[in-house]
């Protein structure tokens, strides 16, 4: 406080009052006690501004860092008490693999706060634009200019190389009754992708085909997902997996949102109608797109088998058949998401063969 009265000067009361409240008030509840003080302290009250605007706090996610025993926080914070980091490391292992379903409302919140900060990412393409590169094929061009702008002479040598571009990442999230219990976690994992990607898309799939894309745009979690439940309206609904890939492909994937992208389906395989629908639209997704995960909470269940009639019509064209009931099973996809997707070549690695 005395060094903000340094900055400000205390030319009054008001610069006074100010500069404490700066420095003092840890939150919005700490004002009115503050101005109590300051009034018995300095015998009057302060020149406050006469329409005091409600202050409202605005939750911020921070992730975790990975090594529980750095020793020092993030952006030079200070670290914290071992005690405290150790309570919180311990904290986060048991939410880390138990399943969102089982948890209670305040475990699922806190869930959900770590899968809103991941970073999920779709791994890198090479494009056929050439770009300027220290090393690389020589550019023919731009030597020759480089060349005329000396006189003729080769001073130089100018390269170049394709450049690389983050492939689309689209989601189709079955928003069911049966994965009511999951589909929160996967649609704030969705926006925590549309966050670090703006190009990500997501449609939920039920009775119907909701493309929710701007709602997830917005910043905040809650907001996003606020905005995305006003315009569903199959929410816990049932379940027409062929019916609604076949729109996505006609309306958006055909045309471009699907090819050669990354398509995360998240679904428990149930589906309504027959099973025949599904397996074509797969097979027309899968010639779209570069990879096929399939997200299935009950995946991660020990002795797990693909029985329903949805999940045996699609695992012939899946690449990858991923746990998405837990914590770690979140930060799993993400990780697979990230460039570390096998590098063998398309159709060699699917889920079929390991069912």
């Amino acid at each position: 406080m005395i060094e903000a009265l340094d900055v400000l000067g205390a030319a009054g009361l008001r610069p006074v009052y100010w500069a404490g409240r700066t420095t003092l008030c840890g939150s919005p509840e700490d004002v009115a006690a503050y101005d109590r003080v300051f009034a018995a302290y300095f015998g009057g009250h302060p020149a406050s501004p006469p329409n005091r605007v409600a202050v409202t706090p605005v939750q911020r996610l921070v992730a975790v860092p990975a090594e529980p025993d750095d020793p020092g926080g993030r952006d030079g914070d200070p670290p914290d008490a071992p005690e405290q980091r150790i309570a919180t490391a311990n904290r986060i292992e048991v939410l880390r693999h138990r399943d969102v379903a089982t948890l209670s409302a305040a475990d699922r919140a806190e869930v959900h706060r770590y899968v809103s900060a991941l970073l999920p990412a779709a791994p890198d393409r090479t494009t056929r634009r050439l770009k300027p590169s220290p090393s690389g094929p020589v550019d023919a061009r731009r030597t020759v200019r480089s060349m005329l702008r000396h006189g003729g002479e080769p001073v130089e040598l100018r390269r170049h190389r394709h450049g690389r571009r983050q492939r689309r990442l689209v989601f189709l999230i079955d928003v069911s009754g049966s994965m009511a219990a999951y589909a929160e976690t996967l649609l704030r994992f969705a926006h925590a992708a549309c966050r670090v990607r703006p190009g990500t898309e997501v449609f939920t799939v039920g009775t119907r085909l909701t493309r929710i894309t701007r709602e997830l745009r917005r910043r905040e979690p809650a907001a996003a997902l606020a905005a995305a439940s006003a315009v569903i309206d199959d929410w816990s609904g049932g379940t027409r997996l062929g019916d609604e890939l076949k729109e996505f492909l006609d309306r958006w994937g055909q045309r471009g949102t699907a090819r050669g992208a990354v398509v995360v389906i998240g679904s428990d395989g149930w589906e309504r109608g027959g099973t025949e629908q599904l397996a074509t639209q797969m097979g027309r997704l899968s010639r779209l797109a570069r990879r096929i995960v399939w997200v299935n909470p009950h995946r991660g269940y020990i002795g797990y088998i693909p029985s329903t009639g949805g999940m045996r019509a699609a695992l012939p064209y899946v690449d990858r058949l991923v746990a998405g009931h837990s914590l770690g099973a979140m930060h799993e996809l993400a990780g697979l998401l990230d460039g570390r997707l096998d590098s063998s070549g398309k159709g060699g690695d699917r889920a079929g063969g390991h069912a």
